[in-house]
């Protein structure tokens, strides 16, 4: 049987684009205008993901979402935005949508991103073997059911089989922060950003937040990075980002030399 998806958009052509994209993929596509609409689909029938457009007339996409947890509707929710809306997207974690996309999204992306929260909730295989994805994919799931608790063990059991991967610690540090403890996200956030720059073949001399008040992943933080010589060669400026077929995605982009 098909995947059922609903797509929730106010914009006519979004909500064709992505029905082709999908539906040429073999999933079952249903669409709503509007978040109260969206809550008379979700109530009536069931569904195996929501993708919400977090910007909407009336009842937006973050409503729309608090609404269905507070109902109890425990569908899957990818988050679509135009904007960069890290305090929005903070809260939607918070009701276990960590997926995210940014507008205008490649037909690619989407069918990426649908596929693997497809997966990720599908029935689950009997003594299958463990694995960093497999536990990977049991954290993904667990935050998205709001299950911290067991996020966290797929998480520890993930990093001892991996202790290098940016993904888990991406993923620890999301964990850390809707949990409220800002301390090991800032932890967990700074060693995947340490990993990405030893990736690129830099050397971190230390990093400093530039808002002590706004939430981890809305910081920048400025890099000096070394070469070689030890000589000052330019400055990197690294944050976290929340878009392009994924939950979070560090991005690095430079300056001119000072």
């Amino acid at each position: 049987m098909s995947a059922k998806v609903l797509i929730v958009d106010d914009e006519t052509n979004v909500r064709l684009n992505y029905r082709i994209t999908l539906e040429t993929e073999g999933y079952t596509i249903s669409e709503a205008v509007s978040g109260a609409s969206a809550l008379e689909e979700m109530i009536g029938r069931s569904f195996d993901l929501a993708i919400l457009d977090l910007r909407m007339p009336g009842m937006d996409g973050l409503e729309l979402l608090a609404k269905m947890r507070e109902l109890g509707i425990a569908v899957p929710a990818m988050i679509v935005t135009a904007y960069s809306d890290v305090p929005h997207a903070v809260k939607a974690m918070k009701l276990g949508a960590i997926d995210f996309l940014q507008k205008p999204l490649r037909p690619e992306e989407l069918r990426t991103i649908v596929a693997e929260i497809v997966r990720r909730h599908a029935p689950q295989k009997e003594h299958e073997a463990e694995s960093f994805n497999t536990h990977i994919v049991a954290a993904k799931r667990c935050l998205n059911l709001r299950s911290f608790a067991m996020a966290r063990i797929h998480l520890v059991k993930a990093l001892e089989l991996n202790n290098k991967s940016v993904e888990a610690f991406n993923l620890a540090g999301v964990l850390a922060e809707l949990l409220d403890d800002v301390d090991k996200a800032k932890k967990y956030y700074g060693q995947a950003i340490k990993l990405t720059m030893n990736r690129h073949n830099r050397t971190c001399a230390g990093f400093l937040h530039c808002s002590t008040s706004a939430p981890l992943r809305s910081r920048l933080v400025w890099e000096k990075t070394t070469n070689k010589q030890n000589q000052m060669t330019d400055i990197i400026y690294i944050g976290v980002s929340i878009v392009s077929g994924g939950i979070l995605i560090l991005f690095t982009w430079s300056c001119s030399k000072i």
